[in-house]
């Protein structure tokens, strides 16, 4: 069934009805079975579907045009949404979560720590932690891609966000982050999503105890920074010496929720797009050959920095085309709030609107054999127009608009470099089993990922390692 809107015959929209669920919980348990799934059946119904999550009605869209319109009207005719207990306790009021003048205020603060300048001077500890897991591994071996890389972007992360270089730090706040996002996972596709939040759970209880890990470790780290005094590169102490238009620094709360979002920002993310990067080209020896090419080609005999990253045009394919099939973030939400419109048609005020990076990513309409791996579709032909046609908001694993992640760059940049210094020297084959995707806060690998390390020729091991004396601690708790 479908209904048709609109205040002009020339500007109608077409809501196709969703299916029709069950009393108060409406849609939730067919979503809570599997989010993603029942996103591509709500695509494959329209382009503007409604439905009920819970008892509220919602609207699911699918076409890049209505997702630019949620993403771009944001703070304007779309409200950023409640998130949640779960996310809240986590995320705390960090710039993700926060909206209107505060969010504007956090975003100006927070800015200026992730622009290309500062991207430029965290490449080179991409590059070194990347280069120091290298050196680790031997040929032969066997290992777990999910844990190998956890552990490779927390220290990353712990290097870049805090300063810190102990594996004591990556592997408190990695344990303790694993546990978050497999709470909010359960919460955001449960029962648990329509529940208020004083009611307690056993789940509810469980983030509770890992956010105090986190915030433990954030408190005992900025504490350090402050009683340093030295001027140091990181992000936290950027986000310390940060003062807003009235001279005002972060507090002392503001500051861990920025620390916490930067650090899954720069890590879970850039984790998981590895993980299925590894799983992907492992499957496509094509793509594979491809991208070594690429590499011993820019890199010559040195490994990968930022003034690289721009020539590495096939690398950075194959992380769209990662993001693409395996978006990190899979959803988006907004509220609509008074003259906020989909496609010329008024959207009354309080109704959810949701879209799926999953859904629309692998929609046919916008991509030649849409589930296929095929890093080519991004590159630009002899008229510098990329292979396919890819309409704006067709893609979109960091949201858009104005909200649009701040670390893009920064997780683009790391996956590319991470990505070129361990493809130089290895192949991973990754073990034949099915990976599925479990959507929880991020997109993660429902299993372990294991693979056999083989060594390439040319781009093996070898003496003279770029100055890096120390190997990638293990650990992580993944």
């Amino acid at each position: 069934m479908t209904t048709h809107t609109g205040a002009e015959a020339g500007s109608a929209i077409t809501i196709t009805e969703g299916p029709r669920g069950v009393p108060l919980l409406g849609n939730l348990p067919a979503f809570g079975k599997d989010p993603l799934a029942f996103f591509e059946r709500l695509r494959e119904r329209g382009d503007i579907v409604r439905w009920r999550f819970g008892p509220s009605p919602a609207l699911f869209i699918a076409h890049p045009e209505h997702i630019g319109e949620l993403l771009t009207e944001v703070e304007n005719t779309f409200d950023q949404p409640d998130l949640g207990i779960a996310i809240r306790t986590l995320l705390g009021n960090g710039v993700v979560v926060a909206k209107g003048r505060d969010w504007r205020r956090k975003r100006s603060l927070v800015q200026p720590s992730v622009r290309p300048k500062q991207v430029r001077s965290y490449a080179a500890t991409m590059a070194e932690c990347a280069v120091a897991l290298a050196d680790s591994w031997d040929d032969g071996r066997r290992i777990d891609i999910k844990k190998e890389m956890a552990a490779l972007t927390q220290l990353i992360a712990v290097r870049t966000i805090f300063g810190a270089d102990t594996a004591a730090d990556a592997e408190a706040i990695g344990r303790a982050m694993d546990v978050a996002q497999q709470e909010i996972g359960a919460e955001l596709s449960g029962i648990g999503a329509l529940l208020p939040d004083w009611i307690p759970t056993p789940g509810r209880a469980r983030i509770k105890r890992a956010t105090a890990v986190i915030d433990a470790e954030v408190a005992r780290v900025v504490s350090r920074h402050r009683d340093g005094g030295e001027d140091r590169p990181d992000l936290l102490s950027r986000l310390l010496t940060a003062r807003d238009e009235t001279g005002a620094h972060l507090s002392d709360r503001e500051i861990r929720d920025e620390t916490v979002t930067l650090y899954i920002g720069g890590h879970e993310t850039t984790s998981s797009t590895l993980v299925w990067a590894w799983y992907l080209l492992s499957r496509n020896e094509k793509v594979r050959r491809t991208l070594t090419e690429e590499l011993d080609r820019v890199l010559a005999d040195h490994e990968p920095g930022y003034d690289d990253y721009a020539s590495l045009t096939y690398t950075q394919a194959v992380v769209k085309e990662t993001l693409r099939l395996y978006p990190t973030i899979w959803l988006l939400t907004g509220i609509a709030k008074e003259g906020a419109t989909l496609g010329g048609t008024p959207v009354p005020p309080g109704t959810r609107v949701w879209s799926s990076q999953w859904a629309t990513h692998r929609d046919p309409r916008w991509y030649g054999d849409a589930e296929a791996f095929r890093p080519e579709r991004w590159l630009a032909d002899d008229d510098a127009e990329p292979a396919e046609k890819i309409p704006e908001y067709a893609w979109y694993p960091f949201g858009g608009g104005p909200r649009v992640c701040l670390g893009t760059r920064f997780a683009l940049v790391e996956a590319v470099l991470v990505l070129a210094v361990l493809a130089r020297r290895y192949d991973l084959d990754v073990e034949p089993e099915e990976i599925r995707p479990v959507p929880s806060l991020t997109l993660q690998p429902d299993r372990e990922v294991r693979a056999r390390v083989r060594a390439r020729g040319r781009a093996g091991a070898r003496d003279g390692r770029d100055g890096v004396t120390a190997p990638l601690e293990s650990g992580g708790g993944r």
